[in-house]
């Protein structure tokens, strides 16, 4: 059986593009073919690019620009506008295919669809914890919302990493909110069409326990024959 072709978002900066192994091997694990992606500047171009893939993961990164609430700390630099412009585009030319956002990609569907993003979560939100490691955070579970799409792939509570200082505030037309930490933080979306999905922590680096997230993805992107 032909592996979908999932495209794989990358960082930028000082030049360099640059993307976590973790992804591409989370991808190949669950059946997919992982294909890198380059930046690109013209909507034709990720249109013909689009044409080649099957589903996106849409990776993490720096801080979030769109829909922002309040200022980014000092500790998070923001998105380069190289790199914004690139996961606009890809996300545009990508309308009919499944999408996967990962911790910044979670934020980055989120502000498409108008929603807003916390600048710095721990200075906004009263009660929430350290979400990232340089700020003292730990693992903590994940609760999901009954009948969402990931309760029924990863169980009703979920053992999470956590590396964002960042968060989901208001929640963006056409998503819904599936999952939160203990401190009532979003941890999850999912699109009303279930085409989208994204977790605010790092399941390509939970190996077996975050398998069948990946599984249902490459799955989705598999087209009819």
């Amino acid at each position: 059986m032909t592996r979908p072709r999932i495209g794989i978002t990358t960082g930028y900066r000082d030049g360099e593009q640059r993307v976590d192994v973790h992804y591409s091997q989370a991808i190949e694990a669950a059946g997919g073919l992982p294909l890198i992606l380059p930046l690109l500047a013209t909507a034709a171009a990720a249109a013909e690019l689009a044409a080649l893939l099957d589903g996106l993961v849409i990776t993490g990164g720096p801080g979030i620009t769109t829909g922002l609430i309040g200022h980014l700390p000092d500790d998070l630099p923001p998105v380069d506008p190289l790199r914004d412009a690139t996961d606009r585009l890809l996300y545009a030319a990508m309308a009919q295919r499944p999408i996967l956002g990962i911790c910044y990609g979670m934020q980055f569907l989120n502000a498409q669809a108008g929603g807003t993003i916390y600048a710095d979560l721990m200075a906004q939100q009263p009660g929430a914890q350290p979400h990232s490691p340089g700020r003292g955070a730990a693992p903590h579970p994940v609760h999901f919302a009954p009948g969402s799409r990931l309760a029924a792939l990863l169980g009703p509570v979920f053992a999470a990493n956590t590396y964002h200082i960042q968060a989901v505030a208001a929640v963006g037309a056409g998503l819904r909110a599936v999952g939160h930490s203990p401190d009532g933080i979003i941890e999850a979306l999912e699109s009303d069409d279930g085409r989208l999905i994204g977790v605010q922590f790092h399941p390509e680096r939970l190996g077996p326990a975050a398998a069948p997230l990946f599984a249902d993805f490459v799955q989705r992107c598999r087209r009819p024959a």
